[in-house]
This record gives structure tokens, C-alpha cells and sequence, in this order.
């Protein structure tokens, strides 16, 4: 499937404008918004399962925006994402993990936070320790499968 048949031209126009709000530029650590042409490109060509839900966020906008959400002035984008934000469900949920994986994926946001952009092997990369007693919870709890004899 192309990046055409994924999103509309304001659908892409949308995610780009809601990307953009949710994570704007920073001159301080010369990063780029979500916005950013290359971050949205990602977005649009790896969706796949996720294109129904997204589509339907972005339609929840223009609905919320009485109009092209893509076309609204930055203020009001920012309140149209708000109320979004108060409504909530799956649809915006899937939204914002869309923007926020392909954000963090970029190489300047790596950079930015002094993560080398590279694949994770065949160097790995180093997770520190946290509390395993957080698990003890799930440990404790009575198997949720069915055994098999």
C-alpha cells in the first residue's frame, strides 16, 4: 500500500498539525517538532494496522474543529487537541503512541538525548537494573492459560 492510500492529503496534513502540537520544535535542544516532514513521512509508511484507528482520531478532530483541523490557526489547533485529549479512548491512544514512536525513533531526537542511532545489535544496549519485586504481583498471581497434559 502507498503513502497515498494510507491517509488523504488533510488526513497527512491533520497528523501533521496534531504531531506538531503534541511535540513542537525546541531551539534549546535543537530538535525537531513531530511535525517535521521526515517524522511524519515515517508515520504515514509504517501505520498498518494502526490506519483505521488513526483515521479515526484525525476525523474526531476535524469533527472538533467544525472543519479542516489542518486549516485552523496553531491556537486554536491546540484547543481542538485538548478537548481530543479529554475525550480520550483507543482511537487517540493509538495516536499519540503513532507520533510518539516515530518521534523517538528519529536520529536528531537520539542525538538530541545522547542515544547513539544505531540498530540494537550486534553492540546491544545497556538496561539498568530496576525493582524486580515490581513483578512479584504478577508472579503471585494463578496461571491464566490452560494446561496441556
Amino acid at each position: 500500500m502507498t503513502e497515498q492510500a494510507v491517509l488523504s492529503a488533510d488526513e497527512r496534513r491533520g497528523l501533521a498539525g496534531f504531531a506538531g502540537v503534541m511535540i513542537p520544535a525546541s531551539a534549546e535542544y535543537a530538535v525537531p517538532g513531530a511535525d517535521d516532514p521526515a517524522i511524519v513521512a515515517d508515520m504515514v509508511s509504517t501505520l498498518g494496522r494502526d490506519a483505521p484507528w488513526v483515521r479515526a482520531a484525525l476525523q474526531r478532530l476535524d469533527a472538533l474543529a467544525e472543519g479542516c483541523f489542518a486549516d485552523l490557526p496553531e491556537a486554536r489547533r491546540e484547543d481542538v487537541a485538548h478537548r481530543l485529549r479529554e475525550e480520550g479512548g483507543a482511537a487517540l491512544a493509538t495516536l499519540c503512541r503513532v507520533v510518539l514512536q516515530c518521534y523517538y525513533r528519529d536520529d536528531r531526537v537520539l542525538l538530541s538525548l545522547g542515544i547513539e542511532p544505531r540498530p540494537p545489535f550486534p553492540k546491544g544496549h545497556v538496561l539498568e537494573q530496576g525493582d524486580w519485586s515490581l513483578l512479584d504481583p504478577v508472579r503471585q498471581r494463578a496461571s491464566m492459560w490452560r494446561r496441556v497434559e
